[in-house]
């Protein structure tokens, strides 16, 4: 559809003592949809998702 306008989040991805190792730029529908595209790519660290200057989601490192 021409027109139609997804919204674009800031990715941060955290290594196991919570600091930013990555960041990426990812599409999606709504928060939800983030946060799952989020969730797929984390391994041991955590993330955060940013929506301009709002907080979407935050996720701690993942323990054993």
């Amino acid at each position: 559809m021409v027109g139609v306008c997804v919204p674009t989040y800031r990715l941060y991805r955290l290594d196991g003592a919570g600091k930013i190792s990555a960041a990426d730029w990812i599409e999606a529908a709504d928060d939800d949809a983030a946060r799952r595209e989020a969730e797929t790519g984390a391994e041991i660290g955590g993330y955060e998702i940013w929506n301009r200057k709002r907080l979407v989601a935050r996720a701690g490192p993942k323990t054993a």
